[in-house]
C-alpha cells in the first residue's frame, strides 16, 4: 500500500492541519511538506465530502495519467497493435488481475474554476452530516476510476492562486461550522472526537476488501466488479418474468432482438495521421484503428466535401470532426473551428473530449491552442479574450445568432481562419426552429465568404432522420453534400421490450392500469439490485422527480438503502455546478442509475450503460430511437424497454408493437418560404454586412432584390442596409413567448433552500411560466426526489424560498380557463334561416389558478 501524496502535490493545494480542535481554542497552520497520515486525510474528506476524492485506484491508471499529462514522451509504434489483445504493462507483459496494484488517490473535485465561482455551492451542515455518518448505512462506496476521470484542466498561476484561496476558505468555513454546531449541543459535543469517529467511514478500503464494509457486503458482487460480471440481459429478463409482481406486462409480440454487429475497420486513403495524433487517440480513447465510416468521412473532408454522417448512436461520430480539426491545427495554430450543439450538456461533453485529445497530443498544440465555450453562461469579462484568441468555440445556434454574427468585426480573425463548422444532432433542427437555424447558417456562410474564407467545410451528424442528405442541403443551402451511412462500429445485441402496466382490477378494466411510475420503479429497482447500469428517460420534469421519489422509497422499503446514493436525477433547472457534478459521477461509474429527462437523450458520453427504460412514449419515434441507443455502447448486449402510460398513443403501441420495431426514424422538412422569417433574417444579414442582391441571392432566394427595394435602405454605391439597430435582438429563433431571452434562456426564478438557518442554498432555477403552477406558496416542490415546502414567493426578487418537509402528499393548482370575446369582425348563420351564428374575431384567454392540495 502506498499513500499517494503525489496526488496532493499534483493538485497544487495548501491543506491546513488542525493542531488543536477544542470548543474554545483552535488554530490553523500551513502544512506543505510534512507527510499526512491516512486518518488525517480521512478527516479532511469528512469535512469536505463533496469536494474531495479519497479512494484506491489502479496503479496503471495513475501511470496512464502521467503519460497523458507528460509534456514530452517517446512515441509508440501502434501500427500492428490489436486493441482486442491484452494490453502490455510497463514491464512488457500482459497485465493480470494478480499483478494489479492499487494506490491511494487524494484529489480535489473543484470542477471548472469559473463555474465554481459563479455558482458557489453551500454544503450541507457539517454537524448534521457527521451525525448522519454514525449510521453505517451512509458509508460511501468506492470509486471506479479511469485515467480520463483523473485528468484536470491546466490552470494559469493566477487561476491556481484563486483556487488555492477558495480551498482554504472552504476548509476554514467547514471547521468553523463544526465548532459552532458542536458548541450549540446540549450538552456540548467534543468536535475533535466526533470528527475522529466519523472519519473512520471515509478511510478507504481496497476494492478487493469490501467484505469489511457491512453495507458493501450486502451488494451483489457485480456492483463492485468489472462489467463482465454483470448478469446477462437475457437472465435479467427471466428474473423479471419470474418476480411476484409480473402479471404478463410484456405485450403480445412485444419482444424484439436487434442482432449484434461486428466491427469493420478501414484505413485512411486521402490523408494520414501524424504519430502525435495516433498516440493521443490511443492514450485517451484506446483507439488504434478507425471504423470504416470514420475513415470514409475523414477522407471526404480531405477532398473538401461537406459531410453528413448517419451511423448509429454511439458509433464514434465525434472522431469524424475531432481528427480533421487536430490535423488543421497541426498545419497552423491559427486555424479555427466552430462546434454548434443544441444543449449545454452535449457541448460540455464534446469540449472535454477535445481538451483531452489536445492535452494528450502535447506540445505545441497543448500550449498554443485555446478551446473555449461561448454560451449564455460565459462570464462577460471572458468574452473579449475568447473572441481574440480562441481556436475552437463550443456554442449554440442562439449565441451564433444573437452575439457572434452581429459582431462580425470583433470576430473577423475567427471567421477568416474558420476551417470546420460542426452541427451535431441534425434532426433537432426542424419546424420553425429549424427554419431559423437554416437562415443563421446562410448568414454564417455569407460572412465567411465576405471576409475571403473559401476553406470552411461543414460537418453534420444524425442517427435518426430518414432524409439526411435533403435535410442538410436545406439547412445549409448546399447543392451537394456527401452522405456516410454504412456503419462500421460494433454493436451488441439489443433486446427491445414493450411493457404495459397491468390492470388495477382485471374484472373492471374501467378502473385503469397500475401507475406507470410505480411499474417503472419496480423494474428499475430490480435492475439496480443486480448491478445493471440503467438510465430512465421521462418526458417531463415532474415525472422525473416523482419517479426519483418513488425509487428512493422503494429502495428503503426493500432494505436496499445503500443504493440510494448511487441513483441521481438529471434534468433542466439544476445549477451548472450540480449538473457538472452529476455528469462526472455518471462518467466515472459512481452512479448505478440515472433518472433523466431528454436532457441526456442526445449523444453525451455518460459511460457504459446496460439498460434504458423509456417511461412513456417520447415526443417522436426519433426520440425513442435516440433513447434506446444510449445503452449497449460498443459491443455489450443491452436492454431497451418502453413502459407505456395510459395515454391513447401509448396504448395504441400496446396493440401494434410492430410499428415501433419497424421504425427507422422520421423525415425532417423545413419551410424556408415564410416571408416574415426571411425578412427578419434579411435585416440581421444587412446589419452584419450590407446586402448586394446580385451576390446574395444564392443565400436568400430569388425574391431578394424585391425584398431589398421594399424593406432596406439603398446607398449611393448600391449596397442595402437595414434601418434597424441590431435587429437580431428582436428575433427569437425558438419561437417562444416573451419570457425567453435572446440567447435562448428563459427569465427564471431562483429556488433557495432555507432549511438550515443562516445557510441558504441555491437549488435550481425555474422558468417564470412554471412558477405559478409548481411553486405557489404552500406547494410541495420536488428536488432529487426530496419534498420541499414553498414558504415564500417573491416576485420582485424572482426568488422562491423552500424548506425540507416530511410530507406524504403532493400539490397541484386548480386551473380554470376563461374565454372572453374581445372584438367581432364578422358573423353569419351556421345554416340558412338558422338562429345560431358563427363569429370571427379576437378573444381574451384568462387562466385562474387556485391552490389545491391532495
Amino acid at each position: 500500500m502506498r499513500s499517494s501524496v503525489e496526488g496532493l502535490i499534483k493538485s497544487s493545494v495548501i491543506i491546513y492541519s488542525i493542531n488543536m480542535l477544542t470548543h474554545t481554542n483552535f488554530q490553523f497552520s500551513p502544512c506543505l511538506i510534512s507527510p499526512l497520515e491516512l486518518e488525517s486525510v480521512a478527516q479532511i474528506k469528512t469535512l469536505l465530502p463533496d469536494l474531495i476524492r479519497f479512494t484506491y485506484v489502479d496503479k496503471d491508471t495513475l501511470g496512464a495519467l502521467d503519460e497523458i499529462s507528460a509534456p514530452s514522451k517517446q512515441q509508440r509504434n501502434t501500427k500492428n497493435l490489436n486493441i482486442y489483445d491484452p494490453q502490455p504493462s510497463r514491464s512488457g507483459h500482459a497485465i493480470s488481475e494478480e499483478e494489479a496494484v492499487q494506490v491511494l488517490l487524494f484529489q480535489f473535485l473543484d470542477g471548472e474554476l469559473k463555474t465554481a465561482q459563479k455558482h458557489a455551492r453551500k454544503l450541507p451542515s457539517q454537524h448534521a452530516r457527521l451525525k448522519s455518518q454514525s449510521d453505517p448505512s451512509t458509508r460511501p462506496t468506492q470509486d471506479t476510476l479511469t485515467a480520463q476521470d483523473l485528468l484536470t484542466p491546466s490552470y494559469s498561476p493566477k487561476m491556481m492562486i484563486k483556487m488555492v484561496e477558495k480551498r482554504n476558505l472552504k476548509f476554514k468555513e467547514a471547521v468553523e461550522e463544526l465548532l459552532e454546531a458542536c458548541a450549540a449541543e446540549d450538552p456540548p459535543v467534543d468536535p475533535a472526537q466526533l470528527l475522529i469517529e466519523c472519519a473512520i467511514s471515509n478511510n478507504p478500503l481496497r476494492r478487493e476488501s469490501t467484505e469489511a464494509d457491512p453495507n458493501i457486503s450486502k451488494l451483489p458482487p457485480n456492483l463492485g466488479s468489472s462489467s463482465s460480471e454483470v448478469p446477462t440481459i437475457e437472465s435479467v429478463l427471466e428474473q423479471l418474468k419470474a418476480s411476484p409482481n409480473f402479471r404478463g406486462q410484456i405485450v403480445e409480440n412485444g419482444e424484439y432482438v436487434t442482432p449484434a454487429r461486428q466491427a469493420c475497420f478501414q484505413d485512411l486513403e486521402r490523408s494520414q495521421l501524424s504519430p502525435q495524433i495516433i498516440e493521443a487517440l490511443q492514450s485517451t480513447k484506446g483507439i488504434t484503428r478507425l471504423y470504416s465510416h470514420q475513415a470514409r468521412a475523414i477522407d471526404l473532408l480531405a477532398e473538401r466535401s461537406n459531410v453528413i454522417v448517419t451511423t448509429s448512436t454511439s458509433s464514434g461520430k465525434s472522431l469524424i470532426y475531432q481528427i480533421p480539426m487536430l490535423q488543421a491545427l497541426e498545419k497552423s495554430h491559427t486555424n479555427c473551428g466552430l462546434y454548434i450543439f443544441p444543449t449545454k450538456a452535449l457541448a460540455q461533453d464534446q469540449k472535454r473530449s477535445l481538451d483531452q485529445l489536445i492535452l494528450s497530443y502535447g506540445q505545441p498544440l497543448s500550449r498554443l491552442v485555446r478551446v473555449e465555450t461561448y454560451d449564455g453562461d460565459t462570464p462577460s469579462d471572458d468574452r473579449a479574450g475568447i473572441r481574440k484568441h480562441a481556436n475552437v468555440i463550443f456554442t449554440n445556434p442562439d449565441m451564433l445568432h444573437w452575439a457572434i454574427l452581429p459582431n462580425e468585426e470583433h470576430w473577423r480573425r475567427f471567421f477568416q481562419n474558420l476551417r470546420f463548422v460542426v452541427v451535431d444532432e441534425l434532426h433537432i433542427y426542424a419546424g420553425i426552429f429549424g427554419a431559423h437555424v437554416a437562415m443563421i447558417m446562410r448568414r454564417l456562410r455569407r460572412v465567411c465568404e465576405a471576409v475571403g474564407n473559401e476553406e470552411v467545410r461543414f460537418i453534420s451528424c444524425s442517427a435518426t432522420t430518414t432524409n439526411p442528405e435533403a435535410h442538410m442541403k436545406s439547412l445549409f443551402g448546399f447543392n451537394q453534400v456527401s452522405l456516410v451511412s454504412e456503419d462500421g462500429a460494433p454493436s451488441g445485441a439489443k433486446r427491445h421490450v414493450i411493457w404495459n402496466p397491468p390492470l388495477v382490477d382485471s374484472r373492471d378494466p374501467g378502473a385503469g392500469r397500475v401507475s406507470a411510475i410505480v411499474e417503472t420503479s419496480r423494474v428499475f429497482r430490480l435492475l439496480l439490485e443486480r448491478g445493471v447500469r440503467t438510465i430512465v428517460f421521462c418526458r417531463i420534469r415532474r415525472t422525473c422527480e416523482l419517479l426519483m421519489k418513488q425509487v428512493q422509497e422503494d429502495l428503503v422499503e426493500s432494505g436496499r438503502r445503500e443504493l440510494k446514493g448511487r441513483v441521481r436525477a438529471y434534468r433542466g433547472g439544476y445549477t451548472a455546478q450540480e449538473r457538472r457534478l452529476i455528469e462526472s459521477e455518471m462518467f466515472s461509474g459512481e452512479l448505478l442509475g440515472i433518472v433523466a429527462t431528454t436532457a441526456l437523450e442526445l449523444g453525451i458520453d455518460i459511460g457504459g450503460l446496460d439498460a434504458v427504460i423509456s417511461l412513456g412514449f417520447p415526443h417522436s419515434l426519433s426520440g425513442l430511437i435516440q433513447q434506446a441507443g444510449r445503452a449497449g455502447r460498443r459491443s455489450k448486449d443491452s436492454l431497451a424497454m418502453l413502459v407505456l402510460e395510459q395515454r391513447g398513443l401509448d396504448q395504441h403501441f400496446a396493440n401494434h408493437p410492430e410499428e415501433l420495431f419497424d421504425a427507422q426514424g422520421t423525415s425532417v422538412s423545413l419551410d424556408l418560404h415564410n416571408p416574415r422569417l426571411l425578412l427578419a433574417h434579411l435585416h440581421c444579414a444587412a446589419y452584419e454586412i450590407p446586402v448586394v442582391p446580385a451576390e446574395d441571392t444564392k443565400f436568400f432566394g430569388p425574391k431578394l432584390p424585391d425584398l431589398c427595394l421594399e424593406h432596406l435602405a439603398r446607398d449611393d454605391q448600391g449596397f442595402f442596409h437595414t434601418r434597424q439597430s441590431n435587429p437580431s435582438q428582436l428575433v427569437s429563433i425558438r419561437g417562444l413567448n416573451s419570457n425567453t431571452g435572446l440567447d435562448g434562456s428563459s427569465e427564471s426564478y431562483t429556488i433557495i433552500d432555507i432549511s438550515v438557518p443562516n445557510r441558504p442554498k441555491i437549488l435550481e432555477e425555474i422558468e417564470r411560466d412554471r412558477v405559478l403552477f409548481e411553486c405557489f406558496e404552500g406547494a410541495i416542490f420536488l428536488h432529487q426526489g426530496s419534498s420541499l415546502l414553498v414558504v415564500d414567493l417573491n416576485h420582485p426578487l424572482r426568488s422562491i424560498s423552500v424548506r425540507a418537509a416530511a410530507v406524504h402528499f403532493l400539490t397541484q393548482p386548480i386551473v380554470n380557463t376563461l374565454i372572453l370575446p374581445d372584438k367581432v369582425f364578422r358573423n353569419f348563420p351556421i345554416l340558412p334561416d338558422s338562429s345560431n351564428f358563427v363569429f370571427y374575431g379576437n378573444i381574451l384567454s384568462q387562466l385562474l389558478l387556485l391552490n389545491h392540495t391532495f
